[in-house]
């Protein structure tokens, strides 16, 4: 099996919908380091996080973070280790659009 370190998702996602910020090649595992969300803003917000087995449409029991407060112009660092199998997906929720998210990991094929 081959590891490959990279950046696994950028994005700056519009504000009040859900965006899927990663999703699993097929073959593949995904194990992540760290997740950076930025407000690029001047007012403090909030984004939200899911995990999405398999694709599934959202749903409570998915939420890994269910509210996650940015102060205007900072950022929030997440070391979570998350593991996904093939097809599994991280999806976030901006509340506004000044937001920026970064996933860094490895895939494993």
């Amino acid at each position: 099996m081959a590891s490959e370190y990279k950046v696994l998702g950028q994005i700056a996602p519009a504000a009040t919908t859900n965006t899927d910020l990663y999703t699993t090649p097929a073959d593949t595992q995904m194990v992540s380091s760290t997740l950076i969300v930025a407000n690029r803003g001047s007012v403090a917000a909030t984004m939200l996080i899911w995990v999405r087995v398999a694709g599934e449409a959202i749903a409570d029991k998915q939420q890994i973070m269910p509210s996650v407060p940015v102060a205007a112009n900072d950022s929030t660092t997440l070391t979570l280790g998350i593991t996904l199998g093939a097809t599994d997906i991280i999806t976030v929720y901006a509340e506004n659009a000044d937001f920026s998210v970064n996933l860094f990991g490895s895939e494993i094929s």
